[in-house]
């Protein structure tokens, strides 16, 4: 291997390191978000002091997430131009807008709101500060779709025309709303609600299998589970949804995340076998072993019985995507899926039985512990589907147009790993720090003590009732 070689490389292995870690932390603040404001319209709509301190519980662990969403998603753009200067320069005209629409988004109308949400309970009025959560909610969204919209576009480029090293846009609207970003954004973005979902069920089956503050997270994980029956079979939905555009935008990246490397059979009829288990050969042109179902890959890619699916071997060899990886990690993804589904629909059931009220939520030990379980199955999700995103769409930076290689930064190999090394230590850091925070928030508990914000006043609520008052009625005290 040549030094250009080994340099491009480590810095594939760097920009895969840092991705990998940045991408743990956006969906928990796209779905912590969107709950927070529910928690909040549910306190105003009820008036009732739980929605209140479950609010003020999860802002907690939002807010420790959130600051590890911007220490490293700055941290992977300006990777952009360390790493893979020649694509940054090239792309500019579209990614660096696209990114620039995101940096507006993210750190002007999301950042200010965020202010108010953590800093205003009781300075401003009740209703502006859930409108200021939900423009927080909002904002997260939107800076989610840009910068999935950027990578839509690499993997399907539309709206732009390869000239003289530099993509020049000829049609924004086709470059935005490019093939593959209307399934992939709501892809993502249900991922978050469902990573949410199952961060704060997981919380909440913790206590109560503690026995501890069971009448606040049992409301907690009963509203989760309810949303998950929902959530967890959109999301394979929009999967399914989503195959079916890569299947026509990027054929190699389908037949790589299938196994599948001939579109006939010997005999000359369609190979419409789905791999269920696989493994490449030496050669890298077949499977050395396999377990397959019959037409089961038409039915999936096609929705038909024994229709072709093209294969491998319909491209160049230096055209092919890495086989293993995408294979195995769009499997995990989807048995995480699958799996998450069912635990779903396995709390919906005892919601609908009655079995997840206060007095009988914590006898249910083995769903609670399958809760908690749940918990990390969607960020590992998370990451196996991103994976298999940003490998299956190789040897390409921006799909059919430029090359992984052509890409990169010219830079030494000396470079290359200090450059490794030191994103490493970063990203390692930050991710320690952060799952300690989070810890010791969980550890502390919910504040069950201080008094509940009111309009204008701080409210003590039913839990800080005086006993020796007459007519038992809440207290009010000092003014904010």
């Amino acid at each position: 291997m040549s030094d250009i070689e080994l340099s491009t490389l480590i810095s594939r292995l760097d920009f895969a390191w840092i991705t990998t870690f940045h991408i743990i932390y956006p969906p928990l603040t796209i779905g912590l978000a969107a709950m927070l404001f529910f928690s909040e319209w549910r306190w105003l709509r009820t008036d009732d002091e739980t929605w209140y301190r479950l609010c003020r519980f999860f802002e907690k662990l939002f807010v420790v997430n959130f600051g590890a969403g911007v220490a490293t998603g700055v941290t992977m753009e300006m990777a952009f131009g360390i790493l893979y200067g020649p694509f940054s320069q090239a792309a500019g005209p579209f990614f660096g807008q696209v990114l620039g629409y995101e940096t507006i988004t993210a750190f002007m109308y999301e950042a200010g709101f965020i202010g108010l949400m953590i800093f205003g309970w009781g300075k401003i009025s009740r209703g502006m500060h859930l409108f200021a959560t939900f423009n927080v909610a909002l904002a997260s969204s939107l800076s989610a779709f840009w910068i999935m919209d950027a990578n839509s576009w690499m993997q399907a480029p539309a709206g732009v025309e390869y000239k003289d090293g530099v993509f020049r846009i000829v049609d924004w609207i086709a470059a935005i709303f490019n093939p593959d970003v209307i399934a992939a954004f709501p892809h993502m973005l249900i991922a978050s609600f469902e990573l949410s979902l199952c961060f704060v069920a997981a919380i909440s089956a913790w206590y109560l299998l503690k026995n501890e503050h069971v009448a606040l997270f049992q409301r907690s994980l009963k509203y989760s589970v309810l949303a998950l029956v929902v959530i967890a079979p959109l999301q394979v939905y929009i999967g399914d949804a989503l195959g079916r555009v890569t299947a026509d935008a990027q054929p190699a990246a389908l037949a790589a995340m299938e196994g599948h490397f001939h579109t006939l059979n010997p005999d000359g009829s369609p190979n419409t076998s789905w791999n269920v288990i696989a493994w490449p050969n030496a050669a890298g042109d077949g499977n050395a072993w396999s377990i397959q179902i019959p037409h089961m890959l038409s039915l999936l890619e096609t929705h038909t019985f024994d229709q072709a699916v093209p294969g491998l071997d319909q491209f160049a060899p230096e055209d092919r995507p890495p086989v293993v990886i995408p294979f195995y990690s769009f499997r995990i993804m989807a048995a995480i899926g699958g799996f998450l589904m069912l635990v779903a629909f396995w709390g919906g059931w005892l919601a609908w039985k009655g079995s997840l009220s206060v007095a009988r939520v914590t006898e249910n030990r083995w769903f609670l512990r399958a809760i908690i379980f749940s918990g990390f199955l969607p960020y590992l999700a998370v990451w196996t589907g991103w994976w298999t995103r940003e490998t299956s769409r190789q040897p390409w930076v921006v799909y059919g147009l430029l090359r992984t290689e052509d890409g990169v930064s010219n830079m030494s190999v000396t470079a290359a790993v200090f450059w490794l090394v030191g994103f490493m230590v970063f990203e390692l850091t930050v991710w320690a720090g952060t799952w300690y925070f989070l810890a010791k928030v969980v550890r502390q508990g919910p504040d069950m003590e201080s008094p509940v914000v009111g309009e204008g006043h701080e409210y003590l609520g039913h839990l800080a009732d005086s006993p020796s008052s007459a007519d038992n009625e809440p207290e009010y005290v000092r003014p904010v």
